[in-house]
């Protein structure tokens, strides 16, 4: 078996060495606004978990999950399914009655942004809260520190906001804020892994951190996600909520980890009721697999590098499309150090051009583009009918909906790929100023 094995996994190293990319041809091959960076290691690790039949949660999760909480030098981390269900148990973790006089209740405050995605607001809605919607500054696209101590109200209980396309907020001076009026802070850290502020990883500062590992993101296990605290309650709830609200603690497959399986009582069930299942919380099911594990595995030795390929193809960027009139180009937060998920624009109000113009301009030109997420999410269907509050007005998120978009900036891309974006780019402001 062992080399029936072995000479499969040689068979996938040639297949992906045969099926390796072609070469770059500008205005022909698509220049991807974000994507997966893939090689032979990883494909081989997704074969040998398959080839092992590695299909739910197991060594490779544990592993993983330990390997990622001492790269940000956390004490847990919770692999989900999704970056979306990992703020789906962030969030809805600090509604856990073990918190008792701390957790959030049905009609409490959570501060957040209106520009971005709308899986940081979603969780706030679902658990019954009011999300407080604050401006951002147009450039680093992140709220300021004075903007969330100006929203927090007598039912604020939280702060939850995303580090905007791998640019951090202000996360240090936030978390003072949350600490000194006793909220707690959620660091939707999906766009920004390996990004730093004041020389410490995000994903650090708050009581939670949630990240995505869908390919668009810095490292990928296809679909997932991670939850990710030094706070043991906190972990141990997030935990329960994942694996369907239980009590118990065992890995799957295991059993009488606690040696007392059948001694507890609990809630108005029978004395010795098996532990395995008795249901603290009412819970999801939100547990990734051992293929996408074994996957994050591999690429979770790559993330540094990845991250200097995107800091380089941000920085040529920025350089080659410096003054170029009618563009607003996006700058880091002072004291930041961003790991980029992609390159921002935004075509002033009073340029000879407009978004849209440009946009059609570079989609024809084979150069993929995305909008800045949804814009400002107060103007969206999904939450017209939903309650919430508006602290200060929200002038910048409207620019950001009608006028901003984004480039690629990640490890896929070449020299070449990005010098082809910015000769377009450059051609097209150059020719309608003229």
């Amino acid at each position: 078996m062992r080399e029936s094995k072995a000479r499969i996994l040689e068979l996938v190293r040639k297949y992906h060495q045969e099926n390796a990319s072609g070469e770059f041809v500008p205005g022909t091959t698509l220049v991807q606004s974000s994507g997966a960076a893939l090689d032979e290691e990883d494909r081989v690790a997704l074969v040998e978990a398959a080839l092992d039949m590695r299909i739910a949660a197991g060594v490779s999760a544990r592993r993983f999950e330990r390997e990622f909480a001492r790269h940000l030098g956390l004490r847990k981390a919770h692999l989900t399914n999704s970056g979306s269900s990992a703020n789906l148990l962030a969030l809805s973790a600090l509604t856990s009655p073990a918190l008792e006089d701390r957790r959030l209740v049905p009609g409490d405050e959570v501060i957040t942004v209106a520009a971005g995605f709308p899986t940081t607001v979603n969780p706030i809605v679902q658990n019954g809260l009011v999300p407080v919607f604050v401006d951002v500054e147009l450039g680093t696209y992140n709220t300021t520190p004075e903007r969330i101590e100006a929203a927090i109200g007598p039912r604020t209980k939280a702060v939850m906001v995303a580090h905007a396309l791998g640019n951090p907020f202000a996360v240090a001076e936030v978390a003072e804020i949350a600490d000194r009026h006793g909220l707690f802070l959620v660091e939707d850290n999906c766009d920004a892994v390996g990004s730093t502020y004041r020389g410490k990883l995000t994903g650090t500062f708050g009581d939670m951190s949630t990240v995505s590992f869908y390919p668009a993101h810095h490292i990928t296990t296809g679909e997932g996600g991670c939850v990710l605290t030094s706070n043991l309650a906190l972990a141990r709830i997030v935990e329960q909520l994942r694996d369907w609200g239980r009590d118990c603690w065992c890995e799957p497959g295991e059993d009488d980890t606690c040696r007392k399986r059948f001694d507890y009582q609990a809630g108005t069930l029978p004395q010795g009721y098996d532990h395995k299942y008795i249901f603290s919380h009412v819970g999801f099911n939100l547990k990734a697999t051992d293929l996408q594990a074994a996957l994050g595995l591999t690429q979770l030795a790559k993330l540094d590098d990845f991250g200097a390929a995107r800091r380089r193809n941000w920085q040529r960027l920025r350089e080659g499309l410096d003054g170029l009139p009618g563009l607003l180009l996006p700058s880091p937060t002072p004291g930041a150090d961003p790991s980029w998920f992609g390159f921002v624009i935004t075509v002033l109000p009073d340029a000879p051009f407009r978004r849209s113009e440009l946009v059609a301009f570079l989609e024809a030109s084979r150069i993929g583009t995305r909008r800045f997420f949804g814009g400002n999410l107060t103007r969206h269907p999904a939450y017209l009918n939903q309650p919430y509050r508006v602290s200060g007005d929200l002038a910048n998120s409207d620019l950001i909906t009608e006028h901003t978009f984004w480039v690629g900036v990640y490890p896929g891309l070449t020299t070449q790929m990005i010098d082809y974006v910015i000769e377009s780019i450059r051609g097209y402001v150059c020719a309608a100023a003229s």
